[in-house]
């Protein structure tokens, strides 16, 4: 028989606070993140706002020598690993043995900030100027790497890198690995810190950013006059723990992850497959995982980007999966709040899913205005709502093809 697994604490860095908890409360309260970019040029490139992690003090953290040889996106891992282990009131190497403590956080573009600057004095000054840690601040899996490092987890270590779906594909994997009893605890999660002007012009030039320059107002998924996403950074990390050890140490459990989907689309390196077709059938293979039939799917944390296409073929693929029970569950966008963080997105959303359960609320899809004739499911437009949640399934879907669906479900012994 399969293990059982549960959520037993949290993390996350985004740009609505430096603690899962703050950023969670900023999202039930309707509050935007999204601000005029610092981080970048906005001289040299065409759009202008960002979803920024603020006030981020590395050496809150982690030894102030260490967090300069990493990466923007390994630093944001490494917080939110550490809140997420205090969270869980785990201590490796007493409540659960480090050999079978693994880490799985995966990143869709690892450090491109850190690969940049080194160009840039590789180019002016010549190779002596280069860092010697040029290489693992960039690239994806060190983020995993250094986690393991910082926490002593000596068990599978591991990096999903499948473009926005890495955050849920590295959970959903680590949720495979506990399964079929690989591991007890894995650290698992998604991390991006990928605002740099090559990002930002990379994907303008393909029309996929929203072009308003209006901060609050810019990220809009599922209404009627959305133009593109919100470029976005930060980190979101869960503990799965199997069933048996969680209780065994008394741990408190967020809820239990029971299903798991991942698909590809096998049609076109970004636009998504026609009417979500590679979406819907990630949502069914999560719902057979589950073992649950489709309408004890009570919210969808959608992937909802704020893109034409995206938000109209999401939509498509959950009428077809959940078809009439489509109008009786609430989907809603996060990313009203966050932007896209891209690799991290699929990690923080579920981090949101987790805590929606437990306070019985649906959050909210902000900057809902103008309704889309095409668009008619109910997208808890702009305030949240107080529902009993019993089992919420959530969504990430990258370039690629790649389609990750998690069903997350009340714990009940």
């Amino acid at each position: 028989m399969n293990k059982r697994v549960v959520i037993t604490g949290v993390g996350a860095v985004t740009p609505l606070g430096n603690d899962a908890f703050t950023s969670w409360k900023n999202i039930i309260n309707g509050v935007s993140g999204i601000e005029n970019a610092t981080l970048i040029d906005t001289e040299k490139v065409d759009v202008s706002i960002a979803g920024e992690v603020k006030g981020f003090e590395p050496a809150n953290y982690m030894d102030k020598k260490e967090a300069r040889r990493m990466g923007r996106f390994s630093q944001f891992a490494v917080a939110a690993s550490k809140m997420a282990i205090e969270d869980a009131n785990l201590l490796i190497g007493k409540d659960a043995i480090p050999e079978r403590v693994g880490v799985w956080i995966g990143s869709g573009i690892g450090g491109l900030g850190e690969f940049e600057e080194q160009y840039r004095k590789f180019l002016n000054k010549g190779q002596r100027r280069v860092s010697p840690f040029t290489i693992p601040m960039f690239i994806p899996d060190m983020a995993s790497g250094r986690v393991s490092i910082e926490l002593g987890a000596k068990g599978i270590n591991n990096c999903s890198v499948t473009a926005c779906a890495s955050g849920s594909n590295s959970i959903g994997d680590a949720f495979r690995a506990i399964q079929y009893a690989n591991a007890d605890v894995i650290v698992a999660g998604g991390t991006e810190a990928s605002i740099t002007e090559m990002t930002i012009a990379g994907f303008s030039n393909m029309t996929a950013l929203s072009k308003n320059s209006d901060p609050k107002n810019a990220s809009r998924p599922f209404d009627k006059n959305r133009d593109g996403f919100v470029i976005a950074e930060g980190c979101g990390i869960l503990i799965l723990e199997e069933l048996e050890h969680a209780m065994k140490r008394e741990a408190k459990i967020y809820g239990e992850i029971i299903g798991y989907g991942s698909t590809g689309d096998a049609y076109h390196i970004t636009s998504p497959a026609p009417d979500g077709e590679g979406a819907e059938r990630a949502m069914k293979e999560a719902i057979i995982d589950a073992a649950i039939s489709p309408d004890q799917i009570d919210y969808i944390n959608a992937h909802g980007t704020s893109t034409p296409y995206n938000d109209l073929y999401e939509t498509n693929a959950i009428k077809k999966v959940f078809e009439e029970h489509a109008y009786q569950l609430s989907v809603s966008s996060t990313k009203s709040m966050t932007g896209h963080l891209l690799g991290g997105a699929g990690a923080v959303e579920a981090v949101f899913s987790l805590l929606a359960i437990r306070d019985s609320i649906l959050p909210p899809t902000i900057n809902y205005e103008t309704p889309d004739e095409a668009l008619d499911l109910d997208y808890v437009p702009n305030t949240a709502k107080e529902k009993n949640l019993n089992a919420v399934l959530t969504n990430s879907l990258g370039f690629g093809g790649h389609n990750a669906s998690l069903i997350f479900k009340k714990f009940i012994l």
